[in-house]
């Protein structure tokens, strides 16, 4: 009897507490830092040449990382499934506004969007442009995560897929109208945490084949994606060609350890906009294969953090958010290394973290917000 309380005694004894992932938010903060170091190395010369001011760009995007790490904390202190709770007097869940708005976003561009190297992508606020179609990311992991999680066992069926492609696919079409590689992103997301969910994996080998043959025909009967195709088969002599074989220098002459950080020679006017998606091959140029190898090996610490905590959420609509920032940041971080090498034909996909970009950072920041936040509701016992 005595040792029979005595276990209870024990067991009563053992707390538990909340855990929260400060290995992850290490490195968000290391890559974010490493990216305004980046952002200044590849930046300054033309924008003192431009601007008047080497720190132009730095300054910016500084603001809104600082922005951001206080919204990313400010989200890990909140349970995530608040997004997904009907709101006091209009009963109308947040996750549902955010959808709605993001569309109206994205319809805005299209007719009103401000037009920048050809493409309308932007709305301008003051002296900032504001990229909708980031915003709408967050708005459909937060969205098919909630679908999925109302009905997962109807995944086990196509019409289950169909049913969340209906969904999901107003807000879609807006934004491949316009922008097909963030289309492109979105629909890896929608996939990707579909599939995690789905028991059965079988149909979407189909699905799969049928977006691919869609996406083809957007490719190969739109000019100036074709055109992409060409330059991407005839890097050295087509005229469209110039910037991913300025890059291909860069990564070339880098060697093992690199020129050294500030020391690029093709950051000086030769790859337009460096900082922008491009600014991989200078970190090759400038650090070397070893600091690219080091970058790609952070990425990866990090993607395996994130897999960590979405395996281990409380819940399905944690562990599908998680899921969803995975394939988010995964295929970004491929898609622009595989473009800056000439894997893949050129695409706009930005570096997370590291590319500058407002909006992106952000967005991003608010993410990893969320998937913290998923890590601070599991509960372990001492």
């Amino acid at each position: 009897m005595g040792d029979q309380m005595a276990r209870t005694a024990g067991e009563v004894n053992r707390k538990t507490h909340n855990y929260y992932d400060y290995s992850l938010l290490f490195l968000i903060l290391f890559l974010v830092c490493f990216g305004l170091v980046m952002i200044y190395s590849t930046s300054s010369y033309n924008a003192q040449r431009i601007y008047g001011d080497a720190t132009y760009y730095l300054a910016r995007q500084a603001l809104f990382g600082g922005a951001g790490i206080l919204i990313m904390l400010f989200m890990s202190k909140i349970d995530y499934r608040i997004f997904i709770k009907k709101l006091p007097i209009i009963r109308v869940r947040p996750v549902t506004i955010l959808y709605f708005i993001c569309v109206l976003l994205q319809t805005y561009v299209i007719i009103f969007g401000e037009e920048v190297n050809g493409a309308k992508r932007w709305i301008r606020i003051g002296s900032f442009t504001f990229q909708p179609s980031e915003l709408s990311k967050i708005a459909v992991i937060l969205g098919t995560a909630y679908i999925v999680n109302l009905a997962p066992k109807k995944l086990d069926k196509i019409w289950g897929f169909i049913r969340v492609c209906l969904f999901m696919g107003p807000l879609l079409g807006l934004i491949i109208a316009e922008n097909f590689s963030t289309g492109l992103i979105i629909g890896i997301i929608i996939v990707a945490i579909c599939f995690v969910a789905s028991r059965k994996k079988a149909y979407f080998i189909v699905s799969g084949t049928v977006m691919a043959g869609l996406a083809s025909l957007m490719i190969f009967f739109v000019d100036f994606r074709s055109t992409r195709i060409e330059a991407w088969r005839n890097v050295e002599t087509h005229e469209k060609g110039y910037q991913i074989l300025q890059g291909l220098y860069a990564i070339a002459s880098g060697g093992i350890f690199g020129k050294g950080l500030g020391e690029s020679m093709q950051k000086l006017g030769f790859i337009p906009e460096s900082h922008n998606d491009m600014i991989f091959s200078v970190i090759c140029e400038e650090l070397g294969l070893f600091g690219a190898v080091s970058l790609i090996l952070l990425f990866i610490l990090l993607f395996w953090r994130i897999f960590i905590i979405a395996i281990n959420a409380p819940d399905l609509y944690g562990g599908l958010i998680a899921t969803g920032v995975l394939a988010h940041i995964a295929s970004q971080v491929l898609i622009n290394i595989a473009v800056v090498t000439n894997t893949i034909p050129a695409t706009g996909i930005p570096l997370p973290f590291i590319s500058y970009g407002g909006s992106s950072l952000l967005v991003i920041l608010f993410e990893m917000g969320i998937v913290l936040s998923v890590s601070n509701q599991i509960r372990i016992q001492r």
